[in-house]
């Protein structure tokens, strides 16, 4: 949520934090600051706003070699320059993601000591606990502190008697470090880190990172030196900035087809059939060899629990009807938000897919945690390598959509349902509920969605003419059925993240028993009509909204027969089998959310107070 970046060597400290903080900005951008070494004091400076009102507060005024930045997405206390990080207290100034759970506790303990808090964060109250534990030993004081606060943390953490020098500790919210010969770096994310290496580690949680010109040692808490696991970044800088676009979800839109491509492809094996006469066929299957994710699985499963927040579990609603109709068995969708508080049935019989773009959304993690400890199979679906969730599952499939910058997911979705549907395939093929020759059809028939992808982008100028009859809307519906009431949650979403204007997704079956009191004359309606065998009733529903004056958009396929009358505008959607419409259908809806928001003229890719990474809960 936060954004987070440390640097220590040979290179201006300031430029490289205000270059590392303009890189995270998506995590966070309500307010920044940063602190230094200078002169064998620590120097800080915050300002409320983007980074670059920073950046101009800051040029020219500090001279270091070592500091700590911070963008804030506000959690506890107002947008506010004393609310803005870094917060000192005493020899300590530090900065923080996460939540401390139990800050009023300890602020009422430190009170007695004297340390009265100037801000309303529960950020400065660590800063507060550490320094009154600090007795000269800063591993001692993290670790006692450590011990003493309750919720998710990543800590970056300066001691004005240790210059040039940064300790960094985690629990929950991600951190990750690299050394160079320019010297040693550490942020919340890998983005931030890019132009110096692609060679980095996550720190383990509950291990203490110190950081100086000449190296990191990772030690436990009770000071004995581990070795952290090193993993390599396979994309470049290129993929983390705009690359002519006017904003990274536009570019993100259009990376998709290759997203696709490489979450995909590497996971078909080619088979030959060699048939009587001697003749031989190819045909692909998927396979998770290279995943190291075994057939032995998907056996002994009775039942299904998919596990994710906001758009990864809207690709679990589309897993959900994927494995029921291929599998047969029952398939649970749950927000991990309330997952652990439902008290969840979970044994070794049930197969637990939790999913998540940066592999570190608390909630998704807990659930997670929950699932192992009550002896259910774990299998992840993230993108981000070394992320909390895929080194905590029995299993993980990466996804490679690469770098995904903008609040607004859209190409991580869309790798996301390619993974569920790999998965679905595999997981059928191994428990015999459907032929190899099936298998290869349908994996054959997704592979070639890729291309409708790519066609689908080219009704980009069709769809920004659409957008232009949103943009005063007040509300707005989007109904479908089947698949397309899965699409039209994530639709909805989309749309009403980036262009606030109030959206919901209605299964179209339910409009008689309620919603139909919402349809007045005027209220845009977007119809999914994708799926052949309800397509007849879906009309009928779209019917039941246009009698009361709905200016309906439909999204259907070309063959579908529908009359002009029942719809304002309708778009087409390349050829594409009813089971793979939701590819070409979410890049419709992601490009309608897209030019609605930016005729709005709206911060497209950095929503009012939404955050890319929810690392808390």
């Amino acid at each position: 949520m936060c954004g987070i970046i440390g640097f220590t060597g040979y290179l201006d400290a300031s430029e490289v934090l205000i270059s590392g903080l303009s890189a995270l900005e998506y995590r966070g951008y309500d307010s920044a600051g940063i602190a230094c070494f200078e002169d064998g004091q620590i120097a800080v400076r915050k300002s409320v706003g983007k980074v670059a009102m920073l950046a101009d507060k800051v040029s020219g005024t500090l001279h270091s070699f070592c500091g700590i930045g911070h963008t804030r997405w506000a959690t506890h206390g107002g947008v506010s320059e004393v609310n803005a990080h870094p917060h000192s207290c005493g020899r300590v100034t530090l900065i923080h993601n996460g939540i401390i759970e139990n800050y009023h506790e300890l602020a009422g303990e430190l009170a007695a000591t004297g340390r009265i808090p100037v801000s309303q964060t529960d950020s400065e109250i660590a800063a507060m606990l550490i320094d009154s534990l600090y007795e000269g030993n800063p591993r001692d004081a993290i670790a006692k502190a450590a011990s003493r606060l309750e919720g998710a943390y990543a800590f970056c953490i300066l001691f004005s008697d240790i210059p040039e020098t940064i300790y960094c500790i985690r629990k929950g919210s991600p951190l990750v470090a690299c050394h160079t010969e320019d010297g040693s770096l550490v942020a919340s994310d890998m983005v931030a880190l890019l132009r110096y290496s692609k060679d980095y580690f996550v720190l383990p949680e509950d291990q203490i990172a110190v950081l100086s010109r000449h190296g990191i040692e990772v030690t436990e808490l009770d000071g004995t030196v581990v070795t952290p696991v090193m993993l390599h970044v396979t994309w470049d800088m290129s993929a983390a900035q705009k690359n002519g676009f006017k904003h990274y979800m536009l570019k993100e839109i259009h990376e998709q087809p290759e997203s696709l491509r490489r979450t995909i492809t590497p996971r078909t094996m080619r088979c030959v059939y060699r048939h009587d006469d001697g003749s031989c066929a190819e045909y692909y299957l998927p396979d998770f060899t290279a995943d190291k994710i075994p057939d032995s699985v998907f056996q002994d499963v009775n039942r299904v629990v998919i596990a994710a927040c906001g758009t990864a579990m809207h690709a679990g609603l589309m897993g959900r009807i994927l494995f029921e109709r291929l599998l047969r068995i029952p398939v649970t969708v749950s927000i991990a938000s309330e997952f652990r508080y439902e008290n969840p049935i979970l044994d070794e019989t049930t197969l637990v897919i939790t999913v998540s773009q940066s592999g570190e959304t608390a909630d998704t993690l807990a659930a997670l945690r929950l699932s192992r400890e009550r002896g259910a199979k774990t299998l992840s679906i993230v993108n981000v390598k070394g992320s909390s969730i895929a080194r905590e599952s029995d299993y993980v499939l990466y996804t490679h959509a690469g770098p995904e910058i903008a609040v607004a997911s859209t190409k991580a979705y869309t790798a996301q349902l390619a993974a569920f549907y790999l998965i679905a395939f595999r997981f059928a093929l191994a428990r015999g509920a459907i032929k190899a020759e099936v298998c290869a059809s349908m994996t054959e028939q997704l592979l070639s969605t890729i291309h409708s992808v790519d066609d689908t982008l080219l009704l980009k100028n069709q769809l920004k003419d659409i957008s232009r009859h949103l943009v005063t809307a007040s509300n707005l519906f989007f109904i479908g059925r089947s698949l397309d009431y899965a699409l039209s949650c994530e639709g909805s979403i989309k749309l009403k993240e980036i262009t606030y204007i109030h959206s919901e997704a209605y299964a179209a079956g339910e409009l008689k028993h309620g919603t139909l009191s919402l349809i007045t004359e005027g209220i845009p309606v977007i119809a999914l009509a994708t799926q052949s065998d309800v397509l007849s009733k879906m009309i009928s529903n779209v019917k039941e909204v246009r009698a009361r004056g709905a200016m309906v958009i439909l999204i259907t396929k070309k063959e579908a027969v529908v009359e002009e009358s029942l719809y304002d505008y309708r778009v087409d959607l390349p050829d594409t089998p009813d089971l793979y419409a939701p590819f070409t259908a979410a890049v419709v809806l992601q490009l309608l959310a897209y030019y609605t928001s930016s005729y709005r003229g709206l911060d497209v890719d950095q929503p009012r107070n939404l955050a890319k990474s929810v690392t808390v809960e």
